[in-house]
């Protein structure tokens, strides 16, 4: 049976989960108790209309950082786009949303959450990572940060590889800042041709719970202006 969450900003164990990976119902999106589902390995899903739906799937795809492919093709693209950090957050959430993706009808993205999402950018553990064509917003992502774990969330591209490319600067940079792994969440095919790897939900938990309490730079985040890769 599928616990119901109430005003208690408490969840069950991730490995409580059904076997479709649903922890809870119920609750709401309060930055306090969202936050909390991050650290406990759980994110919120769920379409409109339905109740609020917390997930911690098993298998659950992570990417070690060290593991990124970057392709040779990929890599001659870079240098046309620029990458910003943090400086169109709740732009990329909206873009996120929008974008068509095959398959899926509407958007698990929806206002209240955006908000909520929002309220944890402004708290400074939310991040987006934007990529600019000709100056014109055509891709990025956004996720959020627990301690030494980045959690992606979504992506977007209106311009072939502009996600791919903002990911990959990305990937730089959480190397650079003393990040751990990504947890993707749910497994593609195109994060694994990036090096995701399939873990089982207790692996990536004892990773998470190891690295969420390691404290990252000061400076991670705070870069000023565009990044033109090379």
């Amino acid at each position: 049976m599928i616990a119901k969450l109430d005003y208690r900003h408490i969840f069950p164990h991730p490995n409580d989960a059904n076997e479709d990976g649903i922890v809870a119902f119920g609750g709401d999106l309060n930055p306090t108790r969202l936050y909390l589902a991050y650290r406990e390995g759980i994110f919120p899903w769920f379409s409109v209309g339905d109740p609020i739906l917390w997930w911690s799937p098993d298998p659950r795809l992570i990417l070690n950082l060290e593991d990124f492919k970057l392709r040779k093709s990929l890599k001659k693209r870079m240098k046309h786009f620029e990458i910003r950090f943090d400086t169109a957050f709740e732009q990329v959430l909206q873009e996120c949303a929008a974008i068509h993706r095959p398959g899926q009808q509407g958007t698990w993205l929806q206002p209240d959450l955006i908000e909520a999402m929002t309220s944890l950018y402004a708290l400074g553990k939310a991040h987006s990572v934007e990529a600019y064509y000709e100056n014109e917003l055509v891709g990025g992502l956004y996720g959020i940060g627990v301690g030494a774990v980045f959690c992606g969330e979504s992506m977007f591209a209106k311009k072939s590889d502009a996600s791919k490319v903002a990911f990959a600067v990305l990937i730089e940079k959480l190397r650079e800042w003393g990040y751990k792994f990504v947890d993707a969440q749910v497994p593609t095919e195109h994060l694994k041709s990036l090096g995701a790897i399939e873990v089982y939900r207790d692996f990536f938990l004892s990773k998470l719970y190891e690295y969420r309490d390691l404290s990252i730079s000061d400076d991670a985040w705070k870069i000023y202006g565009s990044i033109q890769p090379k």
